[in-house]
């Protein structure tokens, strides 16, 4: 399945139990190999003040075609201690120890 890049802005996130879990604002692409490393999900805040952002793996969500939004199988609870970072403060790409956290935290 293929979906533009822009179709996937402002996408709501859910996980299995139907919790809003916050939307895509961005996604990294990986320049080197031409994939998409990460979507950035913002969660959290009210009318954008106090969001925070989160790298989720591409591969850590599943696509909801009815609904047209994507699954996260994650527990709003868990998602508040995941790796994440300020809308001013995006990580350095080269940090390789930040992307294994993120991949270690989504299991991907």
């Amino acid at each position: 399945m293929y979906l533009s890049a822009s179709s996937l802005k402002g996408t709501g996130i859910r996980n299995t139990k139907s919790e809003d879990l916050g939307t895509i604002e961005d996604l990294m692409i990986n320049t080197a190999d031409g994939y998409v490393e990460y979507a950035v999900v913002s969660f959290g805040g009210f009318l954008g003040i106090g969001d925070k952002y989160f790298a989720v793996p591409i591969q850590a969500f599943t696509v909801d075609t009815v609904n047209e939004e994507l699954i996260l199988n994650e527990s709003k609870e868990r998602l508040k201690t995941a790796p994440g970072f300020d809308k001013e403060n995006w990580p350095k790409e080269a940090d390789s120890r930040w992307s294994q956290e993120v991949r270690t935290f989504y299991k991907v």
